[in-house]
Order: C-alpha cells, then sequence, then structure tokens
C-alpha cells in the first residue's frame, strides 16, 4: 500500500481525536478558515469517532471537508465491524466498561460508506516541511493503540521512532495521536515525537479547553504551537447525556477533568487537574535540507 506524502505549502494544522464530538469539531473547522488554511493544510490523526454523541455528523463532516485522515484505532474497528473499539484498555478497568457504552453508539450510527471510508484510509502517512520528513501515526509505531505521554522515556519515543523510520523509509521525527494530551518531546538526537493532542476531550487539566497545533516552516527550522481552542462544550456535554452515553466523559467537557486515571502512568497522576500550556519551540533545520521524502511507497 502506498503511503501518503503530504507536502503543504505553507503552514500545517494538526489535530486528533474529534471524538464524535460535533460542537469541537465545527469549532476547528472554523478556526481552520480563520487561518485561511485549505484542507490540505490540516490533518487529523484519527479517532474521529468515539466518546461523544455525534459519530455519523462528524464522519460526514470530515468526509465533506477533503482533509486527509489518518485511521485511528476506532476507524480500524469501526470499519472492520469489530466488537470493541480497540483502544489498548486493560480488561476490566473502569476505562474499559466505559468504552463498551460509547462504542456501541458509535457502531449504531455507522453507515456501510462509513466503515467503507474508514477501512480505506492509511495506517501511515508522511509530511514533508522544512527539509524534514515526519512519520505520521495514530498510537505508536509498535501498536495503533499505544499510550505515549509527555513522560514517556527517551528511549522509548526513539525505540518507537527508529520503528517508524523503518516503516516509512526513513523519516526524522514523529507526528502522532491517541493519548489525549498535546506535547512536544525533541530527544538528544534531534529528533522529534510531536503530539497534538486531541478536540474531543480535554487534556486531564482542570479547563474544558481541547487542543491542536500548528506546525509552520520558517527559515530556522520548523515552529510548532500547541494551540488551545474554546468551543461550546456545555453543548456537547447536553447532547451526550441526551443520547445516554456515560456520565462520566460528559462532565469531563465541563470539567476538564477524566473520569477515571487508568490509562496514565505515574507522572500525569501527579498533575492531574493542573491547567497546562504548552509553550511553542523550533525544531531546527537541518544542515543540508532533504529535498524531498523518502519513495514510501
Amino acid at each position: 500500500m502506498t503511503i501518503p506524502v503530504l507536502r503543504p505549502p505553507g503552514p500545517l494544522l494538526v489535530f486528533g481525536g474529534p471524538y464524535s464530538n460535533l460542537q469541537a469539531l465545527t469549532a476547528l473547522k472554523a478556526e481552520a478558515g480563520r487561518l485561511g488554511l485549505p484542507p490540505a493544510s490540516v490533518l487529523c490523526t484519527g479517532d474521529v469517532v468515539a466518546y461523544a454523541a455525534d459519530p455519523g455528523p462528524c464522519v460526514d463532516l470530515v468526509r465533506a471537508w477533503g482533509i486527509p485522515v489518518l485511521a485511528g484505532n476506532v476507524e480500524e474497528q469501526l470499519g472492520a465491524g469489530a466488537d470493541d473499539c480497540g483502544c489498548g484498555y486493560d480488561e476490566g478497568t473502569a476505562c474499559d466498561a466505559l468504552a463498551a457504552r460509547w462504542y456501541r453508539h458509535a457502531d449504531a450510527a455507522m453507515t456501510p460508506a462509513m466503515r467503507a471510508w474508514m477501512r480505506g484510509l492509511p495506517q501511515r502517512m508522511v509530511v514533508e516541511m522544512a527539509g524534514r520528513c515526519l512519520a505520521v501515526l495514530h498510537g505508536a509505531a509498535s501498536a495503533i493503540n499505544r499510550f505515549l505521554f509527555p513522560s514517556a522515556p527517551d528511549a522509548d519515543l526513539a525505540g518507537e521512532l527508529d520503528l517508524a523510520a523503518r516503516q516509512v523509509g526513513g523519516c526524522d521525527g514523529v507526528i502522532a495521536g491517541h493519548s489525549g494530551m498535546p506535547f512536544t518531546q525533541v530527544l538528544p538526537d534531534g529528533r522529534l515525537w510531536h503530539n497534538a493532542g486531541v478536540i474531543g476531550m480535554p487534556p486531564d487539566d482542570g479547563t474544558p479547553r481541547v487542543w491542536y497545533a500548528l506546525l509552520t516552516p520558517g527559515p530556522d527550522g520548523l515552529r510548532i504551537e500547541h494551540r488551545p481552542l474554546s468551543y461550546d462544550h456545555a453543548g456537547a456535554a447536553a447532547a451526550m447525556r441526551a443520547a445516554g452515553l456515560p456520565e462520566g466523559y460528559a462532565a469531563c467537557l465541563e470539567t476538564g477533568l477524566w473520569p477515571t486515571d487508568d490509562t496514565l502512568p505515574p507522572a500525569e497522576r501527579l498533575i492531574r487537574g493542573q491547567r497546562r500550556d504548552p509553550s511553542p519551540r523550533v525544531w531546527p533545520s537541518k544542515g543540508t535540507p532533504r529535498p524531498v521524502c523518502p519513495d514510501a511507497a
């Protein structure tokens, strides 16, 4: 299968996990319009469908928008007609039990055309910007549903970067999703791991804000900004309650607190509810810019 190569002519807006949150997705689309970004300059890292109330309308909006979309684990599962979300939750945990409820809601809303679209989504992409090549994946190179959070050791990220490079024919960094938390790490060897966060759920920081990223090429390298997005979170929570979805996730849209810390490493558990505002940073250009990405066919 050919791996799509994206070469945006200017800034690239990256976002993950709309999670069936139509209010957030609509706000993000309006933000892209405000920034003057065409569909080819907007990238979704997957999980268009998940926790919230409007799976069908979110799929319709993304498809009509025409942006590049990576397959998330939920698209992979729904496309295959699987019985669960494949999120990577440990069996018997609170997350596992809650997922069974929202996944049934999402599964019931899918049409054959939506499932076919999901089956056709790529599991890898490559972005070429500022003389760099970035592999785009959902969770990790080793598993679509591996959770990698800001506290992930450099060695873990380096191992995943090595594997991603082998999968796409070479890369200088990774754009990922899945974990729901925005973060950017530059490893000691200069390689990048970037997670734009998600727009369907706040990142457990005690605020209702959700996050996307703007990557802008410049003379010194690639400027990476994590940007908050405000939207009608009260309306999204009300829609979830009206649909009979888990209250914990509906409340999360309002409080900014996840209903459980099942997936969190110790470091992230210690800072639950603490407001976070990631600072912009510049990922320096290479001495000799790469003119094109490796052949990813």
